[in-house]
C-alpha cells in the first residue's frame, strides 16, 4: 500500500529524570530533575506505525485521521503545513516505511547535503547542563569549583564542548557579585576541561552590551567559542558588539534566536549580525529547519537549534545535521525517559553517533505509553 490512509492517532506524557537537578539560569527559577516528553504515534492503515514529540491536541489530530499519507508528507518537502503539528512523527513513519533512518530523508529533501552522509554519521554536539547549580554557596571560588566539577562529569560522559549559563548578576545575586562569579566559573570550566575545547557561554539575555563586553575581555584568554542571548535582540548593539570584537581581535560567534526570536533575526544573520541562528527544533519543527537551514548556509552563517527541556531533542537535532552544510552543534541534555529507549545512540569524544535504524532511531515500550495515554492524553481512531 502505497499510500495509505492515517486511521490511528494516540497521544501521552512521558516523564524523565535528568541525572541531576538542574539549577536557574539569568531570567528563570530551577528548571528541576523531570523532564515531560509529549508523544504522539500515528498509525496507518496498513499498520505501519511512527511516534515523535507533539503537542497536538484531540481536535487536531482527528482532523488528520483518514488523511492519506502522501497528503501529509512529501519526500521532497516534508511535512505539509496544515500538519506540521505533527511533523516529528510523520517524519519517524515515513523513514521506517522506507527502511531508512530520517536523516537520509533529510538529505534528499529541500537543503540536503552536497554527498551521502557517512554511516556511520556523527553529529558535533555539547554538554548543555552547566547551569547556576551554586547559588548557595557564598564564594565565587566555590561556586566555580562546583560548575568545574560538572564539566569534568560531562566530559567522563563523552563531551568535548560545553555550554555555560551565565548572567548571575541579573536577577540572582547583586551585579558585580555575580559578575565577578560568572568569569570565575567560565575560567574554571577552561581549566577543567583543557585548552581548545569549545566553551560557549548564555547569558540568557542577562547582560547589557557593556557587561557583555567586561566578561568577554576577562574571559578572553581562555577562549570563547560563542556568546549566546547576551541582551535583547536589538541589531545597533549587535552591531557595536561586532565591532568592539573585531577592535580587540576577537573571533567569537554571535548566538540568538532560542526563544521569542525577533522577526527580523534572519534578516540580521544574512547581514552578519548574528552568526548562529537557534530556533527551537520543536517550535521551528524538523521541516521548517530544512527549509531555514539552507538559507543560513547561503549566507554562511551556523545552525545549532535549541532544544532544552525537550529530551527527544537531543536526537532528532542530529539527523537535521545530514541536510544543512554550516550545522554546528547538537545541544545535549542528558536524561534518561522511562518507556523511551534511545540506547542506539551515543556521545563519544564530543560527537553523537546516530544510529543506523529506521526512523529516528528510538524504540517506544508499549506498555509504559499505554499508561501514559490513560493518565495525561488520548486515543482517536478511524
Amino acid at each position: 500500500m502505497d499510500n495509505p490512509r492515517i486511521v490511528r492517532i494516540e497521544a501521552g506524557r512521558l516523564e524523565g529524570r535528568r541525572p541531576r537537578k538542574a539549577g536557574c539560569n539569568a531570567r528563570l527559577g530551577e528548571h528541576g530533575i523531570v523532564v515531560r516528553v509529549p508523544i504522539v504515534r500515528i498509525t496507518a492503515e496498513d499498520g505501519s506505525s511512527g511516534f515523535g514529540r507533539c503537542a497536538a491536541t484531540r481536535e487536531q489530530a482527528s482532523a488528520l485521521l483518514g488523511v492519506r499519507l502522501g497528503e501529509a508528507f512529501s519526500r521532497g518537502q516534508g511535512t505539509a503545513e496544515p500538519w506540521l503539528a505533527f511533523d516529528f512523527p510523520l517524519w519517524d513513519l515515513v523513514a521506517k516505511r522506507e527502511g531508512v533512518p530520517v536523516y537520509r530523508l533529510a538529505a534528499e529533501a529541500v537543503g540536503g547535503h552536497r554527498s551521502e552522509p557517512a554511516a556511520p554519521f556523527r553529529v558535533r554536539c555539547y554538554d548543555t547542563t552547566l547551569y547556576f547549580d551554586d547559588l548557595h554557596l557564598k564564594s565565587e571560588e566555590e561556586a566555580a569549583a562546583l560548575i568545574a566539577a560538572e564539566a569534568r562529569e560531562g566530559y567522563a560522559r563523552g563531551h568535548r564542548a560545553f555550554k555555560i549559563k551565565v548572567g548571575r548578576g541579573a536577577r540572582h545575586l547583586p551585579l558585580e557579585e555575580g559578575t565577578r562569579r560568572d568569569v570565575a566559573v567560565v575560567r574554571a570550566v577552561r581549566e577543567a576541561v583543557g585548552p581548545g575545547l569549545p566553551l560557549m557561554i548564555d547569558a540568557n539575555n542577562g547582560y547589557n552590551l557593556n557587561l557583555a563586553k567586561r566578561v568577554l575581555a576577562e574571559t578572553a584568554e581562555g577562549g570563547v567559542f560563542w556568546l549566546e542571548e547576551p541582551f535583547h535582540e536589538d541589531p545597533v548593539l549587535y552591531r557595536d558588539l561586532k565591532g568592539w570584537l573585531a577592535g580587540q581581535g576577537l573571533a567569537m560567534l554571535i548566538a540568538d534566536g532560542e526563544g521569542q526570536a525577533s522577526p527580523t533575526l534572519l534578516d540580521w544573520a544574512r547581514d552578519g549580525l548574528v552568526d548562529v541562528v537557534q530556533y527551537d527544533i520543536f517550535a521551528h519543527t524538523f521541516t521548517g529547519w530544512l527549509r531555514t537551514g539552507r538559507r543560513l548556509d547561503e549566507w554562511g552563517r551556523r545552525t545549532a537549534p535549541h532544544h532544552y527541556g525537550g529530551h527527544l531533542g537531543n536526537y532528532v537535532t542530529a539527523h537535521l545535521a545530514a541536510a544543512i552544510d554550516n550545522f554546528a552543534f547538537v545541544e545535549w541534555d542528558e536524561a534518561t525517559t522511562p518507556g523511551l529507549d534511545a540506547s542506539a545512540y551515543g556521545v563519544r569524544e564530543g560527537m553523537v553517533e546516530v544510529p543506523e535504524r529506521p526512523g529516528f532511531g528510538l524504540e517506544l515500550a508499549d506498555a509504559a505509553f499505554e499508561k501514559a495515554i490513560e493518565s495525561s492524553g488520548f486515543v482517536v481512531s478511524a
